[in-house]
């Protein structure tokens, strides 16, 4: 089957292009580690040349396809080109996909081939950092970097914001779920937002959770990403560690109870030199309290940037420099390179329709054998656009969407 996308190639072309202000006002409040270690990273962009989305046309430096991914006859890859910027959030809703990028969001409609940007200038989107998409009933939820909540309705093709005023712990937004009892969780840099029955209209239905509500058992206010168990616990990622909540209480753990690979066992891997520590003091006091002061490379075990919990209740932690984090709720199992993981630093873990869990690190998009023996591992030598992976999601037709710095691939078939 063969599908050129030309709208949504000219348009994630011009999206490339924006200014992304609001980013730099993120630098001010402390960096995000994905953004500075994306511009490390050697760009698959080039000069940020337009790129048609035919399939195998490759950019730069792009190693040539040994195995092609797909069905006979269907087109292994379709790359589209973004420029220099992360695109941080796919949702596949049939024939819609949501693509968060740092020039807003775009709605793009396959099987038209049409496509629609929401920028800053739309009404309700305050924001064009964009880190979450996702969907809730007849409502797309978008988190914003320093814009808040905005929320589209499918049926009004109207935006809403919501922000401090209504209730909403930071403007800086993560991630947003909804609980199978009907409330709904925001992940913020300030604590985490529930809001009861996902009355998002209703102030007095809003809660926030921070270090000194939960009496440090959310042990710090960036939270990142949040998911729920399949008991209805709810487990969140910080910068400190991993906290549960359940019936009211709060627990937490941290690299001193198994939490990360030590650095004895990572520091030959480590593949960035630059420290967040040493470009922001939030994360530099971070590293000192774990006595990590005089490390100066990227790694802080604590520092859990992705995390999901898979079928059978296993929370799985992406960290920075760290590894891959399985925790049962007793004990930690820890994945590093030397299991076969491409890199320690995980951006991005997400649960496929099937159950398995995907990491995307800055070196590849991994899963764990079934037989828990070793990776399955995909690069830019099987597709991807670029071999940072941020951000992914499958489409009803089989498609796999996987988001990198510079660009998205469409992988025909995984």
């Amino acid at each position: 089957m063969k599908i050129g996308f030309p709208g949504l190639a000219m348009l994630l072309i011009v999206v490339g292009g924006l200014l992304v202000g609001v980013y730099q006002l993120g630098a001010q409040r402390g960096a995000d580690p994905t953004e500075s270690a994306s511009t490390a990273l050697p760009t698959a962009s080039g000069s940020g040349a337009a790129v048609q989305p035919v399939a195998n046309n490759l950019p730069p430096n792009h190693p040539p396809t040994v195995t092609p991914v797909g069905r006979p006859g269907e087109q292994p890859f379709t790359h589209f080109r973004v420029g220099n910027r992360n695109v941080k959030s796919i949702f596949s809703d049939g024939n819609i996909v949501w693509i968060g990028t740092s020039g807003g969001v775009i709605r793009y409609d396959i099987k038209a081939d049409q496509y629609k940007l929401f920028d800053n200038k739309t009404q309700g989107l305050l924001s064009n950092g964009i880190f979450h998409v996702s969907r809730i009933g007849d409502r797309v939820m978008v988190g914003t970097y320093g814009g808040g909540l905005s929320v589209y309705d499918l049926n009004k093709e109207t935006w809403r914001n919501y922000n401090i005023p209504d209730g909403l712990a930071d403007q800086f937004v993560y991630d947003v779920h909804l609980a199978k009892n009907g409330d709904i969780w925001v992940a913020t840099w300030s604590g985490a937002n529930r809001i009861k029955g996902g009355q998002l209209d209703d102030p007095t239905q809003w809660e926030s959770h921070t270090v000194e509500s939960t009496g440090g058992g959310l042990p710090n206010p960036w939270v990142y990403a949040l998911d729920e168990a399949p008991d209805g616990s709810m487990w969140f990622a910080t910068e400190y560690g991993l906290a549960h909540y359940k019936d009211g209480n709060w627990r937490n753990w941290q690299h001193r109870e198994g939490l990360g690979a030590p650095f004895e066992v990572v520091k030959d891997a480590i593949q960035f030199t630059s420290d967040p520590g040493k470009a922001s003091s939030h994360h530099a006091q971070q590293k000192a309290e774990q006595g990590l002061q005089d490390i100066n490379v990227a790694y802080n075990p604590n520092y859990i940037i992705s995390l999901v919990v898979d079928n059978q209740g296993m929370v799985w932690c992406g960290t920075w420099g760290g590894g891959l984090a399985r925790f049962d709720g007793t004990s930690w199992r820890n994945y590093t390179t030397q299991d076969g993981l491409p890199a320690n630093h995980i951006f991005m873990l997400y649960k496929d329709p099937d159950g398995h869990v995907w990491a995307g690190t800055s070196r590849g998009l991994a899963r764990l054998n079934d037989d828990g023996k070793g990776f399955s591992v995909l690069t830019m030598a099987d597709g991807l656009f670029a071999d940072n992976v941020f951000s992914m999601s499958n489409a009803p037709d089989g498609s796999v969407w996987v988001g990198s710095f510079g660009g998205v691939a469409r992988l025909a078939h995984m």
